[in-house]
């Protein structure tokens, strides 16, 4: 595909409104609302997010996970903390989560500081994974270069026998979830002639509710 025909490929939004009178006092809250309208919607993996991270040079990396929890205090999940977003989270907590809801013109995007769950937390996480996905987190040394696929595979397959179906797993000392501590977070919604609608809440500790409502201009 050449850049013109790129240039053509063009869509209107127009299906939605995102009004400060129908946003809801928190964050979270209005968050929750988007999600179930995503859920309701049948898009594909509604809880998947695009996080973003920082090195130590500031050269910026992002990569899908799945959301695993989100409450008033941020938003939570788990991966093996020797990745890379693990190894850049450990330098530079900064980060940015984006949830893309293209079917329904919209996006959040979450701009805060990402701390590390207690291994209870992670415990219980992790004990409600599927077998498989328990044998994969110990079997992948997620990030590091491997020969080849069947390398991944011969460990999965070791690690199965050591503990199969039925048997508890127990936590990998390398895996574990995080809280994203939102300092922004803001909805938008796709409109017409692309004058769409960009409502950011913002930490206030004057505010009622901890936050203050900001239009953002398209």
């Amino acid at each position: 595909m050449d850049s013109e025909a790129l240039a053509a490929l063009r869509r209107e939004y127009g299906i939605g409104t995102l009004r400060e009178q129908d946003a809801a006092p928190a964050p979270h809250l209005q968050f929750a609302t988007w999600l179930e309208d995503a859920v309701r919607a049948s898009l594909p993996e509604p809880n998947a997010m695009v996080v973003s991270t920082t090195d130590r040079d500031g050269q910026p990396s992002s990569r899908s996970v799945l959301l695993k929890g989100f409450d008033e205090t941020g938003f939570i999940f788990y991966t093996n903390l020797g990745s890379r977003k693990g190894r850049e989270l450990a330098d530079n907590p900064r980060c940015s989560l984006l949830f893309p809801w293209y079917t329904l013109h919209r996006q959040v995007i979450v701009i805060g500081s990402a701390t590390k769950l207690d291994r209870e937390a992670d415990a219980e996480y992790f004990a409600t994974r599927p077998h498989g996905s328990q044998i994969g987190a110990w079997a992948s040394e997620q990030s590091s270069v491997i020969p080849d696929r069947e390398v991944l595979e011969k460990r999965a397959a070791e690690l199965a026998e050591q503990w199969p179906e039925g048997e508890q797993v127990p936590l990998p000392d390398f895996w574990g979830g995080y809280l994203v501590r939102a300092e922004t977070v803001e909805f938008w919604q796709g409109r017409l002639d692309r004058l769409h609608d960009r409502l950011r809440y913002k930490r206030d500790a004057g505010s009622a509710s901890g936050w203050a409502l900001e239009r953002l201009s398209p």
